[in-house]
């Protein structure tokens, strides 16, 4: 599978990547000074830094797999279409009856840049990004959560973003 990112994905993964090669030496020199301390059974500096120095190894295997794989993406920027990186105010019609107006903004997002803790940027590959992608202002899209849930949403307004 390749990953889809934007070229500012790319350099902000190879910026990291550069990081944490960097990183390598202090933790080498983390892990021998532990080592040190005698007995590795009982030695939990050791196994902390033997932990630190597995999870950077794992990360810089991800991280270049990630560069490897990915497909370089452009973000559409047609005026008055949803694309990515655009700013998307949208309203849930089968809420208003109950909780009158209910505007909401989101971005629309490659998925490495993927916010869900937050909840404002989506990932154009969630099902609720994908029914968004290449729709007009006025726009109701029905959101297909799986095979027997689903919901409209109305497109308000469109901002039009920028990669960053």
């Amino acid at each position: 599978m390749h990953n889809e990112l934007t070229r500012v994905d790319i350099e902000n993964l190879k910026k990291e990547l550069e990081e944490r090669r960097a990183r390598i030496p202090a933790i080498l020199a983390e892990v021998k000074r532990t080592r040190d301390f005698g007995d590795l059974s009982e030695n939990d500096e050791y196994k902390c830094a033997k932990r630190e120095q597995n999870s950077n190894k794992s990360r810089i295997r991800w991280l270049e797999n990630m560069i490897e794989t990915a497909v370089i993406i452009e973000s559409d920027t047609r005026e008055g279409v949803v694309g990515l990186f655009d700013s998307v105010v949208i309203f849930y019609p089968e809420e208003e009856e109950e909780e009158g107006e209910n505007p909401r903004t989101v971005r629309i997002v490659t998925t490495l840049r993927n916010d869900i803790i937050n909840g404002n940027d989506i990932s154009k590959e969630s099902p609720f990004g994908k029914a968004l992608l290449g729709k007009h202002v006025g726009d109701v899209v029905t959101v297909h959560v799986n095979d027997t849930v689903s919901y409209p949403v109305e497109i308000r307004s469109i901002t039009k973003g920028e990669d960053k």
